[in-house]
């Protein structure tokens, strides 16, 4: 395993991170195919044997559930101090005023809630889920400046907004003193490059380093094109992604299978190899459900394609309006 600092910040990471959004009740919140806390552990405890100390989940993964299997597992696994634990806030957790979004007081009931439920007491990287446009960036920031200087939140990240948002959000906290955000959590495959018109190019110019949710296209990458899968037949956002300009994309998974027979490698090691090699990005979440999935992506890690490849698996990308908000 190798890791990474996140941008210029002084956090470090492991070059894949696990993602944990596929852990939790099944059923619980908005994720069906959720696998359960006893057969979650598992994915865990080898992630930790394979070098991975990296580990994202969000408050509204299987209502909170996601965070209470990271922490059992985690204070069961390993030394609190030689991992680190990424939670985001913004999605609904209850009903009626303050249940959601980024005003000051969703924030504080929040990070007290993902403390209990990752039984820590600090989060590494407590990052905004989305932007809210109904509150005023001006009281996100300072809830979240708050945070660190209460020594709850050691670093802060954001996630999936338009490159002008994060712009504005890292000057205004630059303007009054307040913490800058280290890292952007953005969707970015071979079928998903958007951000590199103005998000990405921001965030090297600003030492930001990117930490890509989703790096498989929700396993498009990774199987021939007209393949499925439990997961994204039962995955509520899937219906949205990948329906653009789908006789290119079918192209680039296509080449990623070329690629992948003349190495010797899978397809998903391909995908997350073109991934890893973008300067921009420190660490890609990778979501398990199966054992063999973690091996492949820290595999992916020692894979380095050659420029040649990266061009031919770059070169059929047709423009995409912007999914997954």
């Amino acid at each position: 395993m190798k890791y990474n600092r996140i941008g210029t910040s002084g956090l470090e990471v492991s070059a894949v991170t696990l993602g944990c959004m596929s852990y939790g009740t099944p059923g619980r919140g908005a994720h069906g195919w959720t696998l359960p806390e006893d057969e979650s552990r598992p994915f865990i405890s080898r992630a930790l044997e394979l070098g991975i100390t990296s580990f994202d989940t969000a408050n509204i993964y299987s209502l909170g559930n996601s965070e209470e299997i990271l922490g059992r597992a985690l204070r069961d696994f390993a030394r609190r101090e030689e991992v680190v634990i990424a939670t985001k806030v913004h999605g609904r957790m209850r009903p009626g005023p303050n249940g959601g979004g980024l005003s000051r007081g969703h924030i504080m009931e929040q990070v007290d809630a993902s403390l209990r439920r990752l039984d820590t007491d600090y989060i590494d990287l407590y990052q905004i889920h989305r932007w809210d446009p109904t509150v005023q960036i001006e009281e996100t920031l300072e809830a979240l400046h708050d945070l660190v200087k209460m020594g709850k939140v050691r670093y802060l990240g954001a996630s999936s907004m338009y490159g002008w948002q994060f712009a504005k959000a890292q000057f205004t906290a630059r303007q009054h003193g307040w913490t800058e955000f280290v890292s952007m959590q953005a969707q970015y495959n071979l079928l998903t490059r958007e951000d590199e018109r103005e998000l990405y190019p921001f965030c090297l110019d600003q030492g930001v380093g990117a930490l890509p949710w989703s790096p498989l296209a929700r396993g498009k990458l990774t199987r021939s094109w007209d393949a499925a899968s439990d997961r994204f037949a039962n995955d509520p956002l899937a219906p949205t992604l990948y329906l653009q300009n789908e006789e290119n994309d079918r192209k680039i998974v296509e080449t990623v299978a070329a690629i992948a027979l003349d190495r010797g490698v899978n397809q998903a090691q391909v995908a997350l190899a073109w991934v890893m090699r973008q300067p921009v990005v420190a660490s890609p979440l990778i979501g398990a459900t199966k054992l063999k999935h973690l091996d492949d992506a820290v595999g992916a890690v020692d894979l380095t394609l050659s420029d040649d490849e990266a061009a031919r698996l770059a070169a059929h990308y047709l423009p995409h309006a912007v999914e997954g908000f």
